[in-house]
């Protein structure tokens, strides 16, 4: 018979490993603060730690004004707008990442896989060439983003043949012809005022960030983000195939559909106010699946998590590198990129 001492240590051994994901959740929790700490301090008007402190909390508490009114004016509303919605948005494209991949059992899938970027980028653009508001321009990319993956997903879902392989083909095909249009609304936009003003949304920024669009994108953000939190745990059924999920009581088909939806308002919602900001949704879902797992409970609160931090950081580099805004969606390809290929060799170097 096993001893008692044996029966407890495996039981402390099983409960340490149960919760170590929860500690690297923890400690990216952590960083997270740090970094968010950090954005509010750096900048062109630096700010300190404690007056920052003092500020914020002068809503909450009455405290002795120490800091100017500029101070104030710059952490409440410059910074503060563009720190959470670089949050917002770093957090959804991850989760729609690691969601498509998931659903598609496809480590190259990523939150365009359907064409959404597509879609927000050729409404951004109408937009513009329409002479229409800074609302409306979101407002425009967020519906073509919906139309695009919607158009996808009848024609996967209505062709012949693997419905899954459907939905990709169907991907690449309405996508390249949002990305013709956008092209052709360049050829004819006025290249003294509509065309540079495209050419700038199409790279991807944050500057000018504003509060109406975080109270735009937030209904949507959450009526995606709650859906795939509550079901990630059957993401695991899928990558176990739909013979798995129906031993289990779970309609693949179904889910895939439920995934899909969530995860393309979520990125419609992002890419209508950010722009196209690519890699994000691709490179946080392999970094976390390194440090946490596969497994998806832990795995998409992880990508939330990271993909925060790293947004945020991209934006820190973008706003204080050169005199000059550097547009995100340059900075993530230049950073995306080169980690992608060094993920890709590791992976071979241990397969070997």
């Amino acid at each position: 018979m096993l001893s008692y001492e044996f029966v407890e240590n495996m039981k402390q051994k099983k409960s340490m490993k149960m919760n170590r994901p929860l500690i690297k959740l923890f400690v990216l929790t952590i960083i997270l603060s740090i970094v968010l700490t950090c954005s509010f301090c750096f900048g062109r008007y630096h700010i300190g730690v404690l007056d920052l402190f003092k500020i914020l909390f002068s809503r909450v508490i009455h405290m002795d004004k120490t800091w100017t009114d500029q101070m104030e004016a710059v952490v409440f509303n410059i910074r503060l707008p563009r720190i959470i919605l670089s949050c917002m948005v770093g957090s959804c494209l991850a989760v729609a990442g690691v969601s498509y991949q998931g659903v598609f059992q496809n480590p190259m899938a990523s939150p365009d896989f359907l064409g959404a970027t597509s879609g927000a980028a050729f409404g951004a653009a109408l937009a513009i060439l329409l002479g229409l508001s800074s609302a409306m321009i979101s407002a425009y990319a967020f519906l073509f983003s919906i139309i695009t993956v919607g158009l996808v997903y009848l024609i996967g879902r209505y062709s012949p043949g693997n419905p899954v392989i459907n939905l990709i083909l169907a991907g690449i095909m309405v996508s390249s012809l949002f990305t013709a249009g956008t092209s052709f609304i360049k050829l004819v936009a006025d290249p003294m005022n509509e065309l540079p003003s495209i050419t700038y949304w199409l790279m991807g920024s944050f500057s000018g960030a504003k509060r109406h669009e975080i109270t735009f994108v937030a209904i949507p953000m959450l009526l995606g983000m709650i859906p795939l939190m509550g079901v990630r745990w059957r993401l695991n059924l899928l990558a176990m195939g739909d013979e798995a999920c129906e031993s289990m009581g779970v309609n693949a088909n179904q889910m895939r559909l439920v995934v899909i939806l969530a995860s393309t308002i979520i990125t419609a919602a992002s890419v209508s106010v950010s722009g196209m900001i690519g890699w994000v949704g691709l490179v946080i879902p392999h970094l976390c699946r390194k440090v946490i797992g596969n497994d998806y409970k832990y795995l998409m609160p992880t990508c939330m998590v990271t993909g925060a931090i790293f947004m945020l950081g991209v934006d820190n580099i973008s706003r204080n590198l050169l005199e000059t805004e550097i547009p995100i969606g340059i900075l993530t390809a230049f950073i995306g990129a080169p980690f992608f290929i060094y993920l890709i060799f590791r992976k071979e170097s241990r397969l070997s």
